[in-house]
């Protein structure tokens, strides 16, 4: 199978992967044949990538990093529980996350179980999912990165499981803001962009007064937006002053947000929302944190198109667990255009590497 963006597939282009709604039942099956229409549908519901069958690839499939059942179960709790903590805001009653922490509990339970057991690099871009509200799905997102470089930097169990409630609960206070605002594909004015920020006072407010939750979760909804320069918000506080688990959530957070479709702008790969972390390392970011990250993300997603350094051209075929960002390379095209098949493995061929892949085309914004 190959990744193709859905601005490059074509009507008569066969899907090689199911595309789900957030709640895991089936929009598009293995085997359909895209039209048009299709085409334009599945770019209303947000969709940036998906898998066509190619002959050349027929042997290559993308694991997923969550275990579909697992996904759509914990997208659909935390549906309900985001949905519950708003009906209770909007109408002026005292918001019960005591009640609600054990079913959040076991999601995290859950997921860490997954990233535990998972052999391969972190991939969300092969779970192609449709979504009615990013916020759900950006919390999983989020929740899954920041449990995996959690676990690269060798917290403990109770320590992962501490930082993924706080990971879950990063924008809760999100749900104190309209709708129209967060999916606004305009400009926001001064005004608007104030409300957007006031999400971590309002979710560390709500959080910090929880008896079963760790003070450290509502701290993570604080400074998740803080920045170890002290550019960030809401109090421009800087360095160590930042929990280390903001530090990890905030990585998190701004990857998730970059490479994912949003109402406002197009996702960009992996490996763009890499960069882009890295041109903020040691300013924005904690380096060595940043640096781990980089270890655990697979870079370069399976059936990604590629172009080598020597000029053949080929598709991502595997990715080295240890070595993300130097993938094996299923290589269909020699550097003369002569059609070939062959597997090359970027990790020994240290002398080869990916100078394009496919993009789509669009500005980019960090997370707001």
């Amino acid at each position: 199978m190959k990744m193709k963006s859905i601005y490059s597939v074509s009507n008569q282009d066969r899907l090689a992967k199911p595309i789900y709604n957030d709640l895991g039942q089936t929009l598009l099956n293995i085997g359909v044949v895209l039209s048009d229409r299709m085409i334009d549908r599945l770019k209303e519901k947000g969709i940036s990538y998906i898998y066509i069958e190619d002959s050349s690839t027929t042997d290559i499939y993308v694991e997923d990093t969550i275990n579909g059942k697992v996904r759509s179960k914990s997208l659909k709790d935390i549906q309900e529980n985001f949905t519950t903590i708003s009906k209770q805001m909007a109408l002026g009653k005292a918001v019960d996350i005591d009640g609600l922490s054990p079913s959040f509990s076991t999601i995290v339970k859950e997921i860490l179980s997954e990233i535990q057991s998972n052999k391969e690099a972190v991939s969300m871009l092969s779970d192609v999912i449709s979504y009615d509200s990013y916020v759900f799905h950006h919390s999983l997102n989020v929740t899954v990165y920041s449990l995996a470089l959690g676990q690269k930097m060798g917290l403990t169990d109770p320590q992962l499981h501490e930082l993924g409630l706080g990971a879950m609960l990063h924008d809760i206070g999100k749900m104190s803001i309209p709708i129209e605002i967060l999916n606004k594909q305009e400009k926001l004015s001064d005004e608007e962009f104030d409300q957007i920020q006031s999400h971590a006072t309002v979710g560390f407010e709500m959080l910090r007064k929880s008896h079963t939750l760790s003070l450290l979760t509502a701290h993570c909804a604080f400074q998740h937006h803080e920045r170890i320069d002290g550019s960030g918000y809401p109090r421009n506080i800087s360095g160590d002053d930042i929990h280390f688990y903001a530090k990890i959530i905030g990585i998190a957070d701004v990857f998730d947000a970059v490479t994912s479709n949003r109402v406002y702008r197009r996702a960009m790969l992996p490996h763009e929302g890499m960069e882009l972390l890295y041109s903020g390392a040691g300013t924005l970011f904690d380096k060595d944190a940043v640096d781990l990250f980089s270890k655990i993300v697979a870079i370069y997603p399976v059936g990604l198109e590629v172009k080598l350094s020597d000029g053949r051209e080929g598709v991502v075929a595997q990715n080295n667990k240890n070595l993300p960002s130097r993938p094996v390379i299923r290589v269909l095209m020699e550097e003369n255009q002569l059609p070939c098949e062959y597997d090359l493995d970027l990790a020994t061929e240290l002398n080869v590497t990916i100078v394009e892949c496919e993009t789509t085309i669009g500005a980019y914004t960090t997370a707001r």
